[in-house]
């Protein structure tokens, strides 16, 4: 008998440990180009970290690149310090994260929009097509013209993937719409160019659109200016962006990055960490439309009823969304 409380002793002492191991975490965000309050997809991973501050008490550090050359000095420091989970934010971390988490196998690392294969890291990326399909219907339906736009920020197989789920959504609910597209640029510069942004949404006005759905990260904040000051829609992304110009911007395609964050510090804060691979769409919630109370007069029973049967039909594969990056090819 006291053999066998010593064994259950000492089984509950690792139990304890285990936990207390699981809880005393140090998360960290390294952020995209384009800064925290980028008010899109960084601000999303911010947003998911500050949740996870509030629900767990628990602090986090964060850094803002500045440049290209900093992603691998930033996240060797956070190793360093012992910061673990570190959530590296945007597919242009990737090769950041691979030779990083190599060099520190025993720290946690996660990937937001890249796959990154080692048994330390964990890759989240989202069917942006899904929700990008739903935002393009709204748009279609919107539309007085017939005539809407899509600006992404960088070029990249990733931001056509937008486009793509964004004009099958459109021709999905009126098939004789036309659908203007322009991206930013073909650097990190891309994402912060709001004055860029601005003028390509303003050229896709002077030819007739009169809804333009945004990709571009903080130069998005561009398209959404101009689109107010027209007296046209804009469509945001990443975060809920219809509060920037209530009763202008018709809704926000949202790709919840704030939950791959809050996830990953969860998870490693509750010793249930996994790395590999985690696809985050429709039927998981992780894209989705925004309606509130600065959008919800834009937003007819007839267009909600539209995408509220379109999610219900792509979820159970009724209807299938183009991904772009499966064979990098838009038939629309």
């Amino acid at each position: 008998m006291k053999k066998l409380l010593t064994i259950s002793a000492a089984f509950a002492g690792l139990a304890m440990a285990a936990s207390a191991q699981a809880a005393d975490i140090q998360p960290a965000v390294l952020y995209d180009m384009g800064g925290k309050f980028d008010k899109s997809f960084n601000e999303a991973a911010y947003a998911g970290a500050e949740e996870f501050k509030k629900a767990s008490g628990i602090d986090y550090r964060d850094f803002e690149i500045q440049n290209d050359s900093q992603r691998e000095q930033a996240l060797r420091n956070f190793a360093k310090r012992g910061q673990s989970p570190i959530v590296a934010i945007g597919f242009s971390q990737a090769n950041a994260v691979e030779k990083i988490a190599k060099e520190f196998p025993d720290i946690q690392f996660a990937i937001v929009d890249m796959v990154v294969d080692l048994p330390n890291v964990r890759s989240v990326v989202f069917k942006e097509h899904e929700g990008s399909y739903m935002v393009g219907m709204l748009a279609a339906m919107a539309s007085q013209t017939g005539k809407v736009g899509f600006v992404g920020g960088m070029d990249i197989p990733l931001i056509r993937k937008f486009a793509c789920g964004y004009k099958q959504g459109v021709l999905a609910a009126k098939p004789d719409a036309e659908v203007f597209e322009n991206m930013t640029g073909d650097t990190g510069a891309a994402w912060n160019d709001p004055v860029k942004g601005g003028e390509l949404a303003k050229s896709q006005f002077a030819r007739g659109a009169d809804v333009v759905y945004h990709a571009a990260g903080g130069t998005g904040i561009g398209v959404l200016q101009a689109a107010a000051d027209a007296g046209k829609l804009g469509i945001g992304v990443d975060s809920n962006q219809n509060a920037l110009h209530p009763g202008s911007v018709l809704t926000s395609m949202l790709k919840r990055v704030d939950v791959a964050v809050y996830d990953a510090f969860e998870d490693a804060r509750n010793g249930r960490w996994t790395s590999g691979v985690t696809v985050l769409g429709l039927a998981e919630g992780g894209v989705d439309w925004a309606l509130d109370e600065h959008n919800e007069k834009l937003i007819t029973a007839e267009m909600k009823a539209a995408v509220d049967k379109a999610r219900e039909d792509i979820v159970s594969g009724t209807v299938k969304v183009h991904d772009y990056m499966a064979d990098q090819t838009c038939p629309f």
